[in-house]
């Protein structure tokens, strides 16, 4: 079976990171767009975290430009996006696909369990077990 610590992706300081480092962790993996009219989730998902942060939930940010072109900036725009305006703290990677043919091998895992992503902000809980 297929599990969170089988992936890695790279963080948007580009540091590659094992998504092992969150086994054990509630897991909530949110595809991401700061041109999107759904972007002030940023502000509820960034609470979220912090309120359940200590108790073992983590939000994973994962930026894709493939719905509407919502995400078109490199990856230290984004980050500077979603620190200074809305404050988030949470893991956040780099850019990824999504749907076709360089669909990130995350999100081909997650799509296979459970349906395509239609657009931005679509959310996948992932239990530590």
């Amino acid at each position: 079976m297929t599990t969170l610590s089988d992936f890695s992706a790279t963080t948007l300081t580009g540091q590659e990171r094992d998504l092992s480092d969150y086994a054990g962790k509630v897991v909530l993996v949110v595809n991401t767009a700061s041109k999107c009219g759904l972007t002030p989730q940023y502000e509820g998902l960034e609470a979220l975290y912090q309120e359940f942060k200590d108790d073992g939930l983590v939000v994973l940010g994962f930026p894709c430009n493939q719905f509407g072109a919502q995400e078109p900036g490199p990856d230290a725009e984004l980050l500077e996006f979603a620190t200074s305006k809305y404050d988030v703290t949470f893991p956040m990677f780099s850019k990824v696909a999504i749907k076709g043919d360089a669909k990130h091998p995350l999100y081909a895992a997650l799509q296979s369990a459970s349906g395509e992503v239609g657009w931005n902000f679509e959310k996948f809980l992932v239990g530590k077990d």
